[in-house]
């Protein structure tokens, strides 16, 4: 009776255990669905699969609907036979996703938990290994967990109400940015600090090596190990590369970010020192109807204000046909979609330092903003 007792709380225990794992991790990728998406295209590309890249942000956002309802289904004990079965599934699966990015190499990380809190491939796998354990052991004893009712009562109230807040959340912030910014260009960053190392890193440790041949045979040696009967005479220069002896961790958080003039001149530095002015990040301008309007109001405030606007996209010549009167910038397409998570995304910037970030559906905040400059 007490070895009954005690495997039932440590059940509990369990339980609650993986539920909140599994509802912070669907909220936190919930904060930020386009990212997931990001990193699904990754994975997606790496496999040859680029085909699915367009099916990303739906899978994006169902899966984190379903962490955040798995968690909350196995803590209150609803359908318990159902979910142990799902939960194993999903658990395997992530397991063999952060296995594979950890043992290839191709990934700097899994994005489990977003951007927020960032984990290596390797972190990521240890994780799912313990959590795989966990909910082996909840799959195995699934028949002795006590289950609720499935009929209309309030723990499917709180599932009905887990899956309409989580899918209105997402559609929200898909529309106004993410409520959470943990990316390098969130507001009171510095650009150009987030441009440097990363203080006390180290760089990569690199070997020079050479290959050669000599006697119709190649032969390899590196920098600190030449032959002792090197000579032109009886070794011919075939090749020579850098090879990797030490991964280091100076990668600054935002290493791509420039701006080019029309004739492909970088003044990202000149943009920075530039006292106030306003950034506009477009991906691309399918959605410019609905960004007209808001476009409009901006550019009289800040003709107003006599600050400099300028238009930042990938797409210069389409944004020239549209905007002939604009500042238009070009800017790569990946850090663009990194800074600016909605299509349509203004900074208003003090020098290098982000001080408003707002999406274009909410460009009366920053006409707010504007005014009182």
């Amino acid at each position: 009776m007490k070895t009954s007792k005690t495997m039932n709380t440590v059940l509990l225990i369990i339980r609650w255990v993986v539920g909140i794992l599994f509802i912070f991790s669907g909220l936190i990728k919930a904060n930020d669905p386009l990212g997931l998406s990001y990193k699904m295209q990754e994975f997606f590309d790496a496999w040859h699969t680029t085909f699915l890249n367009d099916y990303a942000l739906p899978l994006s956002l169902a899966m984190n609907v379903f962490e955040v309802l798995a968690g909350v289904a196995i803590i209150i004990g609803w359908r318990v036979k159902l979910f142990s079965w799902l939960l194993l599934l999903l658990i395997i699966f992530f397991t063999f996703l952060t296995g594979y990015a950890t043992y290839s190499g191709k990934f700097r990380s899994c994005g489990c938990f977003g951007d927020c809190v960032p984990l290596t491939p390797l972190q990521s796998f240890i994780k799912d290994i313990i959590l795989l354990v966990l909910i082996i052991i909840i799959f195995i004893y699934r028949n002795r967990i006590p289950q609720v009712s499935g009929r209309m009562t309030f723990p499917v109230f709180i599932l009905l109400f887990t899956v309409v807040g989580v899918s209105l959340f997402e559609t929200y912030v898909l529309t106004y940015l993410p409520v959470l910014d943990c990316l390098p260009y969130r507001v009171g960053n510095n650009l150009i600090e987030q441009m440097q190392p990363p203080k006390g890193s180290v760089p990569d440790s690199t070997q020079l090596e050479f290959v050669y041949k000599k006697e119709g045979k190649e032969v390899r040696f590196d920098q600190d190990h030449f032959p002792a009967d090197f000579n032109d005479s009886v070794y011919q220069y075939v090749d020579r590369y850098e090879k990797l002896i030490r991964k280091g961790n100076d990668t600054p958080p935002i290493s791509d970010f420039s701006l080019k003039t029309a004739n492909g001149k970088d003044t990202l530095a000149a943009v920075l020192q530039l006292p106030h002015y306003v950034l506009l990040f477009v991906q691309n301008f399918g959605n410019w109807n609905e960004q007209g309007d808001n476009y409009q109001a901006v550019v009289a405030i800040c003709k107003q204000k006599n600050m400099p606007l300028f238009v930042i996209t990938s797409l210069p010549e389409l944004a020239k046909e549209l905007l002939p009167q604009a500042n238009i910038l070009q800017c790569d397409a990946t850090v663009i979609k990194t800074a600016a998570r909605v299509n349509g995304t203004y900074f208003v910037m003090e020098g290098p330092v982000v001080k408003q970030k707002v999406s274009y559906a909410n460009s009366d905040k920053l006409i707010r903003r504007l005014e009182e400059l």
